[in-house]
Formats: C-alpha cells, sequence, structure tokens
C-alpha cells in the first residue's frame, strides 16, 4: 500500500512498531496495544505527523525521534523516562498523561530540548512530578509553550503554584487550561524582582537570602 495516508491499528494485542514503512503515511493509530518499545525508521516515515500510542507498556519516548511529527500521543502507557525528543524539531503538541496510580508515571522533567521549537502544548497530568522549582526549570527551554497541564500531579498542591509556572515560563497562557490572569502576572512580576533583589542582597550574606536561579 505504497499511497496509504492513514491507518489505525488500534486494539489488535500488537507487540511491535517494526515494518512500518509507508513512505506517505501521515496519521498513525496504534492505540490499546501491547508495545513496549518504538522503534520507528524516521525515513520511511518522513511524512508522519500525527502518532497515537496510548495505552501501551511503553517506559520510554526513545525511538519517538521523528523530525516531521508534529502530534503524539502517549498517555496511560508506563512511562518514567524521556529520551530522543530533541529530535522532535516540528513536535506541537506532547500527550504524556497519567492515571496517577500506575500509568505514567514520570518524576523528572529530563528530556526536554531547546530543539523542540515548535512545541505549544504540554500534557503532564498525573504524572509523578514533585518537586516544582528544579523540575519547572527544564522546560523553561521550550520557547512556544503556551499551555501547560500538571493537574493532579504533587506539584499541582504546592503553594502559590501558578505564579512559580508562570514566573519561570513567561510565555505560557494557559495552566491546567486556566488563563494566567493580569493579577498572576503582576504578582510572578514582583515576586521574581523580590527574590533577584534577595539574591543580590545575599552576596555579602551568602548565608542568608537565597539566589534566584
Amino acid at each position: 500500500m505504497p499511497y496509504l495516508q492513514r491507518a489505525s491499528f488500534q486494539n489488535n494485542g500488537i507487540t511491535t512498531t517494526e515494518g512500518i514503512s509507508h513512505p506517505l503515511l501521515e496519521v498513525l493509530n496504534l492505540n490499546n496495544n501491547k508495545i513496549t518499545e518504538a522503534k520507528f525508521d524516521g525515513e520511511a516515515l518522513k511524512k508522519l505527523s500525527v502518532l497515537e500510542l496510548r495505552g501501551n507498556q511503553l517506559t520510554s519516548t526513545a525511538g519517538l525521534g521523528l523530525p516531521k511529527l508534529q502530534r503524539l500521543y502517549l498517555g496511560e502507557n508506563l512511562l518514567t523516562q524521556l529520551s530522543d525528543l530533541e529530535k522532535c524539531v516540528s513536535l506541537k503538541i506532547l500527550h504524556l498523561r497519567g492515571d496517577g496510580e500506575t500509568t505514567n508515571q514520570l518524576e523528572s522533567l529530563d528530556g526536554f530540548s531547546k530543539n523542540m521549537v515548535a512545541l505549544q502544548y504540554l500534557n503532564l497530568r498525573g504524572t509523578k512530578i514533585s518537586a516544582l522549582k528544579p523540575e519547572i526549570k527544564k522546560i523553561k527551554c521550550l520557547p512556544m509553550l503556551r499551555g501547560l497541564i500538571l493537574k493532579d500531579t504533587p506539584v499541582s498542591k504546592e503553594e502559590e503554584y501558578r505564579i512559580e509556572v508562570i514566573m519561570n515560563i513567561r510565555n505560557l497562557e494557559r495552566l491546567d487550561k486556566d488563563i494566567f490572569t493580569d493579577e498572576e502576572r503582576q504578582e510572578a512580576q514582583e515576586l521574581y524582582r523580590q527574590r533577584e533583589e534577595e539574591g543580590k542582597l545575599s552576596e555579602n550574606n551568602p548565608d542568608g537570602a537565597m539566589f534566584l536561579e
């Protein structure tokens, strides 16, 4: 089928992605199978822009670095590690949603790259991200990020959660689908200035105020 552009193989008990080679394929649905490892040939899938792999058994994003991919859906897998994402230079939407219990138990946001210049929407709902300040800095490198979902994660319960996020990712427009208000942006700016001043003061008092990183 050399002219195949859309294909759906969901709910088929598929265990491997090897052998998928359709040069004109644009949309591929492999939801709810038993795939444990992604092995895709970028040269054989030059036009693939939408890939759905929800409800499989992937533990890593290794092998998913497809440069033409624009939308990638990986919700309800077994992800614990992110890799090869630096190759996803065209990716606009990335879904990594977990259920808060057994699926997608990501604890770290290591793996994001400044090469991901097109990413606009990132869904991390129900993952295990628990350290807000150090982890949020790992996605500051995403210049086009406008929407972020962190609902039902440990960090979403932290004090000043929304303020901390917008202070670090200033181009963000929505967090958990709620638009940032002018008041929140102003509060974030004031907190930034406060920390910046404390950083200056701490040059003469290293055991006192903390630097703004």
